[in-house]
């Protein structure tokens, strides 16, 4: 046992106990701290022994190699994790969250994946699938005794039932959304037209000179981009180059990854020179911009206007007035970014979820729709509850195809 042989002896189980590592000769390779888990109360659920040196890489390379000399291998990516998971000590869901914890860039995106990790999120998809394992035992008595004549009573529960784990999977949906939001953040686009101010609202956001600033138009000639956070959201934004015919060849190039860039925004804050209103340019702007992708309208140099103003209505349009100059309308914009990209403070807040849970839970709901118009048809009807309840069970693990398995726990850091 590696125990035995680097410690002299097996440390009493769970506790923190001093010790020299040694190797095969009894040469001292270094000092630190030793802990044994034996199965099945370990991370892993198989026996664990945990050694905690000093930390210098040549000390802590020269013990690794000792420890692969007497048969030990190195963990493959996500490999810790993966096995607690095979071993039943945590399903799929929790797995994700530890590579999620570790990823995490804001104390918000933290408190999610801690509360997936303690099991909210599974708990939130283990009620949703009891309720369908209920809806579906009272469907399939229906289907076992066709000759028996059915209860009124036995029809309201099962359409209570349906609206019952329809709407428990609307909230779970809702939640997941925000928690995805945490996770991956949203992507913001800065446009408008030359000079109005673009690269100083992104400095402004950003609280840091990350863009140039100058009175002449066409500066920004590539797209800038910059993490943010805003009341722990995190948000991408990115500074585009001005729209506007031009002959130069390198500031054209600039306008054409500004095309490209706002056709993957999830939201595009189209910018505004406040004194000037919106002009022809910026209608012709508007109407380029791709119709499926949010927007919102922005006038900025509201330091040059009289009064202050906090929104306003110019035509068809609704904007913010703000200042990248002074700061004014801040405050304002950055709740509106918010409100934008769908964030919303939920009571008891949110766990984390990834892209997969999203396709699932979508995946679930649609079932269910296509099951509440086939009420008529009870086989029919049963069938889009197994699906859903088998969409339900991709997310915590209870049925994963391998390659799944394999394509999750390759990106997780090494050995965790």
């Amino acid at each position: 046992m590696l125990a035995k042989t680097i410690l002299g002896w097996v440390p009493q189980p769970r506790h923190a106990t001093f010790a020299n590592f040694q190797n095969e000769s009894g040469e001292i390779l270094d000092q630190g701290i030793a802990l044994f888990f034996p199965a099945p109360n370990s991370y892993t659920g198989e026996d664990v022994l945990e050694l905690q040196g000093h930390g210098g890489p040549a000390v802590l390379q020269m013990l690794l190699q000792h420890c692969v000399d007497l048969g030990a291998r190195l963990a493959q990516p996500g490999e810790f994790t993966q096995r607690a998971f095979l071993n039943d000590k945590i399903d799929l869901a929790q797995a994700e969250s530890v590579a999620d914890l570790i990823e995490a860039n804001t104390t918000e995106a933290a408190k999610s994946a801690i509360r997936s990790l303690r099991g909210d999120f599974s708990a939130a998809i283990q009620e949703l699938v009891d309720e369908l394992i209920r809806l579906r035992m009272l469907v399939e008595a229906m289907l076992d005794f066709p000759d028996e004549e059915i209860d009124a009573i036995d029809l309201r529960r099962r359409e209570a039932l349906l609206n019952s784990v329809r709407s428990k999977l609307q909230i779970t949906l809702d939640t997941a959304k925000q928690g995805s939001l945490l996770r991956d953040g949203a992507q913001i686009v800065i446009a408008g037209r030359p000079n109005v101010g673009k690269s100083r609202l992104l400095n402004r956001l950003a609280g840091e000179d990350v863009a140039l600033v100058s009175d002449i138009p066409g500066t920004t000639r590539d797209v800038i981009r910059q993490a943010i956070q805003i009341r722990g959201v995190p948000l991408h934004i990115l500074d585009t180059a001005g729209l506007r015919d031009s002959q130069d060849i390198v500031e054209n190039m600039g306008i054409a990854r500004t095309h490209q860039t706002v056709s993957r925004a999830d939201l595009i804050l189209l910018l505004v020179d406040a004194s000037h209103g919106i002009t022809p340019e910026d209608n012709s702007i508007l109407d380029g911009l791709p119709t499926e992708i949010p927007r919102m309208l922005v006038y900025n140099k509201a330091d040059l206007l009289t009064g202050n103003p906090d929104t306003c209505v110019d035509g068809a349009h609704t904007g913010i007035y703000v200042s990248a100059k002074t700061g004014e309308g801040m405050d304002a914009l950055q709740t509106s970014l918010l409100n934008a990209v769908g964030w919303r403070d939920l009571e008891g807040g949110t766990f984390m979820a990834r892209e997969r849970h999203l396709r699932a839970l979508n995946t679930a709901q649609n079932n269910l729709i296509q099951a509440h118009a086939l009420l008529a048809n009870q086989e029919l009807f049963a069938e889009e509850l197994r699906l859903a309840q088998r969409a339900l069970d991709e997310i915590t693990g209870k049925f994963t195809p391998d390659d799944l398995l394999g394509e999750i726990f390759s990106r997780f850091c090494i050995g965790k």
